[in-house]
């Protein structure tokens, strides 16, 4: 990876990209200190200071802020971040499967993908206006405001600000896509979850000071090992043998050779982790945004405790919920039919495997059983940091989800980097 760094900022395009990229980071994290208008940010940032005891904020919006970059926790004009803009696309793309106009869209190519990119923006908005709201009767409700008189002003003026500062990075994040390196979204959420990255190191010291010694080493060794895993899992690939028949065309002859479909054991990536998380959090978002004396109520702190992010309940829905997002997102990505009908209309075949249905059923096995792995990998990786809290009683502040976007994130960053540079060589050999 730094070998791949230090080739690409040779190269005055791809250095230029590279700090292009950079400098878009550096306003995303200023924004997410700019508090907003009327929000006592002193006070709120005290309350995620303490948070999981009676004085602070619950685990929900600790777990948020991890998302966010900490702009939660300042009631900054990115308190929302990226959120809005990662819910709309996950609306977006289950939309795709039940509306019969944008299953069209999705299938029309790049003018397909524009109609829809203009879709997910006006969705980004309207929820960034929801969440906004939701966020502002929070801030009210529990006293973070730092205004008595003229709450509708100071109402309208928070909820906008929030509002368009979602705006503001869903276009930052397209200004990635275009003029820098790597998906912008992706890159935005890499730097907001990295900057947690210092609190992480201060809680393992406070632990080392507290003569913690074997929790904090075995932490670190889990850590890199589950790095290691990450990146080993994210190559990991299963070949489908493919055999194409000789065909004679004029004088010359075709086919002949032997190949193979490759198909990724995590072929989804983090979005199932992502897809799940991201639904988990509406339960326990409307039980938060809730007025603050209903949380004495026997059925509100049953629910509560039902939908904390270190609950067992929690981590059972989390993982079914992440292999079901795995199949339904296998589903998108490939169809055995469509793969079948493929291989036969270009003389390809599978040893020992008849072209046609039968090429398809075994195409659909293989591919549940690879779904199932990755499932599972992505699973244990995203409820890892919830056992271990339960069991050993640490708190550990960069959960499995943070670690798998942020390897998913810098992996596709470098493929990214090299992709560019190849296309470079490639380009100067054959002029």
């Amino acid at each position: 990876m730094l070998e791949t760094l230090k080739n690409a900022w040779r190269v005055k395009e791809l250095r230029s990209k590279i700090l292009f990229t950079l400098f878009v980071i550096v306003i995303f994290r200023i924004g997410s200190y700019i508090p907003v208008p009327y929000v006592d940010f002193s006070a709120l940032k005290n309350a995620f200071v303490h948070a999981g005891t009676e004085s602070g904020v619950n685990e929900f919006f600790s777990y948020l802020s991890i998302l966010t970059g900490g702009g939660l926790e300042y009631g900054a004009i990115f308190a929302m971040s990226i959120t809005p803009y990662i819910n709309a696309s996950i609306i977006i793309q289950l939309l795709c499967v039940a509306i019969p106009y944008l299953e069209r869209l999705s299938k029309e190519g790049e003018e397909g993908q524009k109609k829809l990119a203009t879709i997910t923006r006006y969705t980004t908005v309207i929820l960034a206006l929801i969440q906004g709201i939701a966020y502002y009767f929070y801030l009210e409700a529990s006293g973070f405001l730092s205004v008595t008189s003229g709450l509708w002003f100071a109402a309208i003026v928070i909820v906008l600000t929030f509002t368009a500062g979602s705006a503001v990075v869903m276009w930052l994040g397209e200004q990635i896509d275009v003029k820098g390196i790597g998906n912008g979204i992706s890159v935005l959420l890499f730097a907001g979850i990295l900057s947690r990255g210092p609190q992480a190191a201060e809680a393992l010291l406070l632990y080392w000071q507290q003569e913690q010694y074997v929790a904090v080493i075995g932490i670190v060794i889990a850590f890199l090992a589950v790095i290691a895993f990450i990146v080993w899992m994210t190559h990991a690939e299963r070949r489908i043998p493919v055999q194409y028949a000789k065909r004679v065309v004029g004088n010359k002859m075709y086919g002949g050779q032997n190949t193979h479909i490759p198909i990724k054991v995590n072929m989804s990536g983090v979005m199932p982790v992502i897809f799940a998380s991201s639904i988990l959090m509406l339960p326990t978002m409307i039980l938060s945004f809730t007025d603050t004396n209903m949380i004495d109520l026997p059925f509100w702190k049953d629910a509560m405790a039902l939908f904390t992010t270190q609950g067992i309940f929690y981590a059972v829905i989390y993982f079914v919920m992440i292999i079901a997002f795995a199949y339904f997102y296998a589903t998108i990505q490939f169809n055995p039919v469509e793969m079948a009908n493929n291989l036969r209309k270009n003389g390809g075949a599978v040893p020992g495997i008849r072209p046609g249905k039968p090429t398809s059923d075994f195409i659909s096995k293989i591919l549940s059983r690879i779904t199932l792995m990755g499932a599972l990998f992505l699973s244990v990786i995203a409820i890892l940091p919830i056992v271990v809290g339960n069991v050993g009683g640490i708190n550990i502040s960069l959960g499995g989800t943070s670690v798998l976007i942020m390897v998913g994130v810098a992996l596709d960053t470098v493929n990214n980097l090299e992709s560019q540079m190849m296309m470079r060589h490639y380009k100067g050999f054959l002029d």
